[in-house]
């Protein structure tokens, strides 16, 4: 029989039509995917969870007691009626330094206990006692810990409401000027106009060697990839050591004796590979990250557990998936692992900024869960309820899920005799070294 050549083989419409319907789903899913869950996070914002801190004490003004705080508030309540971007949670001080430090919260705006003598200092008829105001300000604190984009656009919508707030109370300022006998200066009108001195504050540091709260992603979504090529190195390297792959060496081409096992078999070998190698891999990325990198971490005992479990949960569902798919196995775990995991993950854009599509996906894709474990044991003390909890809970049914499915189809598969390689063959030699030229006589079914 003739050899094929490639213009021959270039010429058979199986060869694009396959390629290409592959080629033509896979660039348009990615697209979607990725494009779509973050194209338009303003516009998809809904319930950003940010804290409205009210610890003004209030003032005596004109014969009665004020609290500017409670208008304020009460002030960005009215105005948030009708949008539903952000979720303002009025709680104490100690409540948003707790919750900022879990990642409950993006951000808050702070008033503080002052806030009603300094404004109505501004405007009374005497000096100060000190011959000078001091000014009134209001304090917006950022959460990088929780994302950048969210940090940011929780900062963005509490110095909207608090330069709000400023010239809402310039109004009233200017107003009871007015009333007075002595006209004021053009410059102290301009300072009334515009009274508060809005201060931007962290309110959960992080360290300066944490990509800016992003290192809790990078690491998890490096643990993701571990998994994935793991598994792929573990599929192929157990079906070359079964005899089902030849192995190439440049030119030399290498295939061991076929070795006929059943899938269950298969499958058992390589998760059993898949968890040795997740001990190295994990080991390998926290001393790579940490120990050369000095990317800021604690806890590094369970980071490192943490990293060794990931990777071997990820191996094992995609081994799953291979066993029970075959080579669309490879393209389904990566659309699974990160296709539909890096956009609905939370870890650029916030959950509360996508589309409702990729919300839905986060309550079960896991770098969503992966992330969220990570940040606890990066930025808040590897507290069980900063994400955690459930990171490893997520885990563990993926982990049951994952050996169901795959130890399930493999056995359907056996118990219906639809083996790997169905008929008897001639097994190759013991170690055969030739070159691809003198390949012809080896069997053709893999």
């Amino acid at each position: 029989m003739p050899h094929p050549t490639p213009p021959s083989v270039l010429r058979r419409p199986q060869l694009w039509i396959g390629t290409g319907l592959i080629a033509a789903v896979v660039s348009m899913l990615f697209a979607l995917l990725y494009v779509g869950g973050n194209v338009n996070p303003r516009g998809n914002l809904r319930d950003l969870p940010v804290a409205l801190v009210n610890s003004d004490s209030g003032a005596d003004a004109g014969g009665r007691h004020v609290n500017l705080g409670e208008q304020i508030v009460a002030g960005i309540q009215k105005a948030a009626e009708g949008d539903k971007s952000i979720d303002w949670q009025v709680i104490t001080r100690a409540e948003a330094d707790e919750r900022l430090g879990r990642g409950k919260l993006f951000g808050a705006l702070v008033i503080p206990k002052d806030f009603s003598a300094t404004v109505t200092a501004l405007g009374a008829p005497q000096p100060a006692p000190q011959g000078k105001a001091v000014p009134p300000t209001l304090t917006v604190l950022t959460n990088q810990a929780a994302g950048s984009i969210g940090s940011s656009m929780s900062s963005q919508a509490a110095q909207k409401a608090a330069h709000a707030a400023s010239a809402q109370l310039g109004r009233e300022l200017l107003k009871q000027a007015g009333a007075q006998k002595t006209p004021l200066p053009t410059a102290a009108q301009l300072k009334l106009a515009d009274p508060v001195t809005v201060t931007v504050a962290d309110g959960h540091p992080i360290g300066s060697r944490s990509a800016m709260g992003l290192s809790a992603f990078y690491y998890a979504l490096v643990l993701v990839v571990c998994g994935m090529l793991g598994a792929n190195l573990v599929n192929s390297q157990v079906d070359t050591a079964l005899g089902y792959l030849h192995t190439d060496f440049g030119p030399i081409r290498k295939r061991e004796p076929v070795q006929h096992t059943s899938r269950v078999r298969t499958l058992a070998i390589g998760i059993a590979l898949m968890l040795g190698l997740s001990l190295v891999m994990g080991s390998l990325v926290e001393v790579a990250t940490v120990g050369i990198l000095d990317m800021d971490a604690s806890h590094l005992g369970l980071l490192w557990l943490y990293s060794v479990a990931t990777i071997a949960v990820v191996g094992v569902g995609s081994l799953a998936l291979f066993a029970a798919f075959g080579t669309p196995g490879m393209l389904l775990a990566t659309i699974v692992f990160v296709a539909m995991a890096v956009p609905s993950s939370g870890a650029t854009v916030p959950i509360q900024a996508l589309p409702g599509f990729f919300r839905a996906l986060a309550e079960f894709e896991p770098l969503r869960q992966i992330t969220e474990g990570m940040r606890s044991l990066l930025y808040y003390g590897a507290q069980a309820d900063a994400g955690l909890t459930r990171a490893w809970a997520a885990m563990g049914i993926a982990l049951v899920a994952a050996l169901a499915f795959g130890f399930a189809v493999t056995r359907l598969y056996d118990r219906r005799g639809l083996h790997r390689i169905p008929h008897p063959v001639t097994q190759a030699p013991e170690s055969s070294e030739r070159s691809e030229d003198s390949e012809t006589a080896a069997p053709a079914t893999a």
